[in-house]
């Protein structure tokens, strides 16, 4: 057999052979070795990193055409969406600059396996099960401070901004010390991401490579470089599918959190209803409205809300932050989508107005998105100012 890229990692057990294809999802190079390496192994399978949400959405003209913004916003999903809006402009901005359509090599593997006759297996975790695990993961700080650097990655004018993304230096990315020094720069920096972004899927993906070769002599995978380490890790030992299936859990502080500030809320304003005068209780009363009211309103309009929208942050704030499964967003959002009504065209053109920053704002789907993140943000700041302003009155 003609020698292999150094990009393969070759792993064997129980007669089966595994060829893992670590790769730069933006590279040219990439795409190309995928191909040479189906082409000469032959596989009886060809896994894939991707998940049925992402194979369709690389597969299909639009991957946004069918987004339901009324069905995201009731699910409580702004931040995810904007999140994965944000994610997929940067990788399609560094795309462009190379010539490569992010997700090109498992394009280009999902072909070569069909030329081969080869059966393709979808091997990575759900999109949003790790999108869920991941933001709880993080507080409302780095949550802040991640969404904010996804926003400068499409910034509409990148001259003069670092250095410019090349072929080459992509390509050095997936040399071992590279990648090493990458995961331990993640490790260091942001640990609580690095476990459900990298090492989950790390067992989720040679798990299902694992599984899918059960009954096959060649298996071929095809994976972002930065798995392969920990895959090898891995390999051959007993993964717990299901549990890294399950969404994330919020944790008793948090839940008792949740619970705990609105219940203290009420409680003082009842004791208050024994203890003070009428003028003293309305004291108390706007102490907690206007925060939450003002900022939730405020941040409302300065996020582009229509004036009915910012009437209605201004009226739902100061209830939804008394009960923790209401949000503020879920209303602001469905009254901005009602008043801005997106059309499928707009669905349409998400991929590419989400590639500059006017695109981002200009579009209605993603104005919506912004609009309801504003307004939950502008309650929980709010939220935390009334208490304080609450127990110096009492």
């Amino acid at each position: 057999m003609t020698a292999l890229p150094s990009s393969v990692t070759v792993l064997e057990a129980g007669g089966t052979t595994y060829y893992i294809v670590g790769t730069a999802h933006v590279s040219a190079r990439s795409t190309e070795e995928v191909r040479e390496v189906i082409e000469l192994v032959q596989p009886d399978v060809v896994c894939v990193e991707l998940d049925k949400g992402r194979h369709d959405a690389l597969t299909r003209d639009s991957a946004f055409r069918d987004l339901d913004i009324f069905k995201v916003i009731r699910e409580g999903k702004t931040l995810y969406l904007l999140g994965h809006l944000a994610l997929s402009s940067y990788q399609r901005k560094m795309g462009a600059a190379l010539g490569v359509k992010p997700g090109a090599e498992m394009l280009a593997a999902i072909d070569a396996a069909k030329a081969q006759n080869a059966r393709v297996e979808l091997v990575d975790r759900d999109i949003n099960i790790t999108l869920k695990r991941t933001w709880a993961s993080v507080g409302l700080w780095k949550r802040s401070m991640m969404l904010s650097s996804l926003v400068m990655g499409f910034s509409d004018d990148d001259k003069g901004k670092g250095e410019a993304v090349t072929a080459e230096t992509i390509e050095q990315l997936k040399e071992p010390k590279a990648l090493s020094e990458m995961l331990a720069e993640l490790s260091r920096a942001l640990p609580e991401v690095k476990r459900p972004l990298i090492d989950e899927r790390d067992q989720y993906l040679m798990s299902g490579v694992e599984a899918a070769g059960a009954d096959a002599r060649k298996v071929v995978a095809v994976v972002g470089a930065a798995h392969v380490p920990g895959m090898q890790t891995w390999f051959g030992k007993p993964v717990d599918r299901k549990a890294l299936d399950l969404p994330p859990n919020p944790g008793l502080g948090w839940t008792l959190l949740k619970w705990l500030v609105p219940a203290l809320i009420i409680g003082l304003f009842v004791w208050g209803s024994f203890r003070f005068d009428t003028a003293k209780l309305g004291h108390m009363a706007l102490a907690w409205i206007a925060p939450t009211s003002g900022l939730a309103a405020l941040l409302t309009l300065l996020a582009g809300g229509r004036l009915l929208t910012v009437g209605t942050a201004l009226i739902m704030a100061p209830i939804c932050a008394l009960h923790p499964l209401l949000g503020t967003a879920m209303f602001t959002g469905v009254v901005e989508a009602w008043l801005r009504k997106p059309t499928v065209r707009d669905c349409e053109r998400l991929a590419t107005d989400v590639e500059s920053i006017k695109g981002f704002w200009r579009n209605p789907v993603t104005r919506i998105l912004i609009v309801a993140t504003a307004s939950g943000l502008g309650t929980a700041l709010g939220m935390w100012i009334g208490v304080a302003w609450v127990a110096t009155i009492w």
